[in-house]
């Protein structure tokens, strides 16, 4: 079940937005008052977003959003009742996903919780997709290499390339594992 933590030193307005985000479908809505024990939460919980107040007592909520990051990603919507240039571009470094400008109103934050959502889905997708193209890139590079060293020993291109597949084949490796092999071999 979705749960979706609330952090604010007021207990009302933590009520208020718990509330509205009741009635939008999250499973269970857990609540903190302060950074610290938001960051507890986050290490502890199965928490798919974060509404989180700006000004808190000890940690500031762009302090927390960059510390979340750290432990999960997560999409963090920021409440405050200012938006200066300067906590803007911090909080846009830090990975916040959203702004909520208080007082609170329940279209609003419930806009902002969909776009969030919507925009670490497809940040995530990209990722993925970025580090899958790494891998191949990788492969790539390796498997050029190796065929290299076969070249040297007198194959020309192709007849290096399915020789590193036929290997891959009888020795039941992939690609880039018989590349791998035959640039240690070398070393």
């Amino acid at each position: 079940m979705p749960q979706v933590l609330v952090v604010d030193d007021e207990p009302l307005l933590r009520r208020q937005v718990s509330e509205i985000l009741g009635h939008y479908g999250f499973g269970a809505i857990l609540e903190a008052d302060d950074g610290l024990r938001a960051l507890e939460i986050v290490r502890h919980q199965e928490v798919m977003l974060v509404i989180m107040d700006l000004v808190m007592p000890g940690l500031d909520g762009i302090t927390v959003a960059e510390k979340i990051s750290t432990i999960r990603k997560i999409p963090v919507i920021l409440l405050t009742a200012t938006a200066d240039a300067t906590t803007i571009e911090r909080a846009r470094l830090a990975g916040i996903m959203n702004f909520i400008i208080k007082p609170v109103q329940a279209e609003q934050l419930l806009v902002a919780v969909d776009l969030a959502i919507h925009q670490f889905v497809e940040l995530a997708s990209l990722r993925e997709e970025v580090e899958k193209l790494r891998g191949t890139l990788e492969t790539r590079k390796l498997v050029d290499r190796a065929k290299g060293i076969l070249m040297k020993r007198g194959m020309d291109e192709a007849s290096a390339f399915r020789r590193l597949q036929k290997l891959a084949m009888d020795k039941r490796k992939s690609l880039r594992e018989v590349a791998e092999a035959i640039l240690l071999a070398e070393e």
